[in-house]
């Protein structure tokens, strides 16, 4: 880049337009060397060279505007999204992409449920050291490609398939020879462009960017129909924890803002607790990983066990006394659930509601505690937690939702698909309809799928 120092790079826009700075520092930024700039000016010479195609975010998208660490703009597209879900998440805590489609719909967005997505086999690198650049190279690329192909752009529900996503980025753009490996893998795949370009986005944008940027429209949500249900969250301690592979990973890429620490520690999650009017406390180990570690999970778990218990769950129930944490990212979440009762059984049992920053914000706006929320799967003490906002039916909810589910299960015993899908069409649920703020039912891009009889 043209601007090595500091204060030259205030009001800095690249020839392509992709990589932009405000013409004054947001916050203090410490940060003098910004570490992935160049990415997005190579990515313009390699489109204009003919090697890649920028999906870029548009009008279309609604984007909204959020910084960095270093200051950068980073453009947050909150419309006409392809969902990245995450494989934890939807195998082990289903309320939280529920929560995302819950908002999208609530807010009348445009989305697509994709349902040809695959891994992002960050596990495999990760956990085993099986794979390998290509292979992480191919499966980004082939995802990638996808949501182009369906003129969707790509929202990355989890925190490990966004840095590993980063990481992949940046090795393709900076080395061609990984480049010139993938392309013949893709080809194979059908997965290039006609004039056999790979696909690479503009931004690479995890869900809980999207929930940060668009965190004054659900504080609205919160005020017209969360309180209107006698929800108050003012009184709710609320422990952040950022994961690791967030932030951390390729970490000039994630939000950072001024309302939160003065841009000292990430943004996402905390800001959105903050407009919802909930109390942000505090801890020594906020930096701290959960212990998951992908690595830790599956090789060393008494490590993951040790420094969630001690690290984590003990300091923020001790020393803050906080009612709720909250996280973004699936083993972050997994980790601070399994570990409480884990830990209870050897005498280390520190109490504390656990949800992401999505989960907790749909609660608040009135959102299903069983239905969208399904707080059933969670094994942490929530119902404190939602006796303290206000969500003192919680008995009768769950005794609707079980009933519910009992109704459903004998239609689909009885092959009665036509009816379960005029059932869901009237059913506050996130996929595939669900009613807007407006009461109309909204049909998401897989609607007509048939979704119910795979």
């Amino acid at each position: 880049m043209a601007h090595a120092k500091l204060e030259s790079k205030w009001g800095y826009v690249s020839h392509g337009g992709i990589l932009r700075y405000p013409e004054e520092q947001p916050f203090p930024v410490k940060e003098y060397d910004a570490h992935y700039d160049h990415i997005f000016e190579m990515m313009e010479e390699l489109e204009a060279k003919g090697e890649i195609l920028i999906h870029r975010i548009t009008e279309e998208h609604k984007p909204i505007q959020v910084f960095t660490r270093t200051g950068r703009i980073k453009t947050i597209p909150t419309n006409k999204l392809w969902h990245h879900k995450s494989c934890g998440q939807c195998g082990n805590i289903p309320g939280y992409p529920a929560s995302v489609f819950w908002f999208m719909n609530k807010f009348g967005l445009d989305y697509l449920n994709e349902p040809h997505q695959t891994s992002c086999t960050a596990w495999n690198y990760h956990g085993s050291g099986t794979s390998n650049p290509v292979a992480l190279a191919a499966v980004w690329l082939r995802n990638m490609h996808q949501a182009w192909k369906t003129g969707y752009y790509p929202l990355i529900h989890c925190g490990t398939s966004f840095g590993s996503y980063k990481e992949t980025r940046e090795q393709l753009i900076m080395n061609k020879e990984l480049r010139d490996a993938v392309k013949p893998i893709l080809k194979k795949l059908g997965r290039l462009t006609e004039d056999g370009r790979i696909v690479i986005p503009q931004e690479v944008v995890h869900y809980s960017e999207w929930v940060h940027a668009m965190r004054y429209h659900i504080k609205d949500l919160y005020e017209k129909e969360g309180k209107a249900k006698g929800i108050d969250v003012s009184n709710v301690r609320v422990a952040i924890h950022n994961a690791c592979h967030t932030y951390k990973m390729i970490a000039d890429d994630y939000p950072y803002d001024p309302e939160v620490y003065n841009g000292q520690r990430p943004a996402a999650s905390a800001a959105v607790v903050k407009a919802l009017g909930a109390q942000v406390v505090d801890y020594s180990t906020w930096y701290d990983c959960c212990g998951f570690g992908f690595r830790h999970i599956l090789t060393e778990r008494e490590f993951t066990r040790s420094m969630a218990i001690q690290r984590k769950l003990r300091v923020i129930a001790e020393e803050v006394k906080a009612d709720l944490i909250v996280t973004h990212d699936t083993g972050c979440t997994t980790t601070f659930e399994k570990n409480q009762w884990i830990g209870k059984a050897h005498g280390m049992y520190h109490p504390v509601a656990v949800m992401s920053d999505v989960m907790f914000a749909a609660l608040a706006c009135g959102a299903h505690p069983f239905k969208i929320i399904q707080l059933y799967w969670n094994c942490s003490h929530y119902e404190p937690l939602l006796e303290k906002m206000g969500i003192t039916n919680w008995r009768e909810l769950k005794k609707e939702w079980e009933d519910t589910v009992k109704y459903i299960s004998e239609l689909e015993k009885a092959g009665k698909y036509d009816q379960l899908m005029e059932f869901f069409k009237e059913y506050d649920l996130y996929e595939p309809y669900s009613r807007t703020s407006t009461g109309k039912p909204k049909a998401s891009a897989t609607a007509n799928m048939p979704l119910f009889k795979s």
